[in-house]
């Protein structure tokens, strides 16, 4: 009998993406804590609260009333009506429901989104930091990520010149995510506009604007880039209900394009999963058509923690921290720390950092190379004011022993 090794016939594609920090520093917390210690972990990008009652009474509803079958693959046609309007009345988006796909989250229009407009050598730019899922994706379908950095003196915000001198007749895709995972910057109108600016004057460049934060903004409202001159037709816009809606667990998302790329986009979604569940698109149309409130204090909440956190960062010696102006994170820019001894620890880089502040003194982080950046550790406030004021503590003592 020949001997066979499982690991001989994985595929190239599998071996192009890394497990994902995110994912390695839980389930290191997980372990700790299993262990014994006290672990605050501040890594996952998931809101603390339940879904709101009249979102989970509509899905028990929905179930009840038979909901329980295969939907059609790009979604369920009330639910794209609903979705349709809220494009329209929110972000200034005029689509047809034949041009929304739903999805089983956001991560899933991206991906149909990538592979549906990607071939092999084609160049999608990424604005760093970014969402750690980009760069698989792009790598599975074949493309060629190309990275476009901002640092903390620039706010994490890429300016458009620097986009324009990346781009090539190879760009086909630049993904703009806003507000954004891990910095919470979000893109005012006026550097919308001069990004839109320099797509439109591609002949192929499309962009795919990423906007699952768009209800957890603190100081400006988010505005769809789509929504600017020109640029509908150039964007790709995904969205959800995870972190809006507190529907973490439900996967649940959508994407509106052109009606020859949604088609496309359906295409590859039939092929890989089908229809997103029956009774959880019942769901959204309640969570679209139902009262705001806990959206709301939800938001409220999160502001006061983010300024809650900032107060505490800015007054330890090594970090600076831009203010995010969305989401539920903070970007500390640590490089003042590398090369330093502290309490017998040499911290070279940023990985070495999260790490021992994780093992020594049991606060989880997620080191920015995940993300794109060297300098930087992601912080999520998306759990209690006692969690936060206590990692604020360990933090500064860590950082001056």
């Amino acid at each position: 009998m020949t001997r066979f090794n499982p690991q001989s016939i994985l595929s190239s594609r599998t071996a192009a993406v890394e497990e994902a920090s995110i994912i390695r520093m839980a389930q290191k917390a997980r372990e700790l804590a299993a262990q014994g210690h006290d672990i605050i972990s501040l890594t996952l990008g998931e809101p603390d609260f339940d879904t709101p009652k009249h979102i989970r009474d509509a899905a028990f509803q929905a179930m009840n009333d038979g909901f329980t079958h295969y939907a059609p693959i790009p979604g369920m046609a009330d639910l794209k009506v609903a979705l349709a309007k809220k494009l329209k009345t929110e972000n200034n988006l005029q689509y047809e429901p034949s041009e929304i796909i739903v999805s089983n989250g956001a991560k899933q229009s991206i991906t149909n989104a990538v592979f549906a407009t990607i071939d092999p050598g084609d160049e999608v730019i990424l604005l760093a930091p970014f969402w750690v899922a980009y760069e698989g994706v792009i790598a599975m379908a074949g493309g060629n990520p190309v990275i476009v950095s901002a640092d903390a003196s620039e706010g994490f915000k890429v300016p458009a010149e620097r986009i324009q001198a990346a781009m090539t007749e190879k760009t086909k895709l630049i993904i703009l995510n806003s507000p954004n995972n891990p910095t919470g910057a979000m893109f005012s109108k006026d550097e919308l506009q001069a990004i839109a600016n320099v797509v439109c004057n591609h002949p192929h460049a499309m962009v795919i604007a990423d906007e699952i934060y768009e209800y957890i903004w603190f100081d400006q409202k988010h505005t769809s880039i789509g929504s600017l001159p020109g640029m509908q037709e150039r964007t790709i816009t995904v969205n959800g209900f995870s972190k809006g809606f507190a529907m973490t667990g439900w996967r649940l998302g959508y994407a509106a394009a052109p009606a020859p790329i949604a088609k496309a986009m359906s295409k590859v979604q039939g092929t890989f999963t089908a229809g997103a569940n029956a009774f959880v698109q019942k769901a959204a149309i309640a969570a679209l058509e139902g009262p705001r409130e806990d959206i709301e204090m939800m938001r409220q909440t999160y502001l006061a923690r983010r300024d809650l956190i900032l107060q505490g960062l800015n007054a330890i010696k090594g970090i600076t921290t831009p203010t995010p102006t969305g989401t539920f994170y903070v970007f500390a820019d640590v490089s003042a720390m590398f090369g330093k001894t502290l309490a017998n620890h040499k911290i070279d880089n940023v990985d070495d950092l999260c790490n021992w502040l994780l093992e020594v003194h049991h606060v989880a982080t997620v080191p920015g190379t995940a993300f794109g950046n060297k300098n930087a550790l992601r912080i999520s406030f998306a759990t209690s004011n006692e969690n936060l004021n206590e990692a604020i503590k360990r933090i500064a003592r860590a950082f001056n022993p």
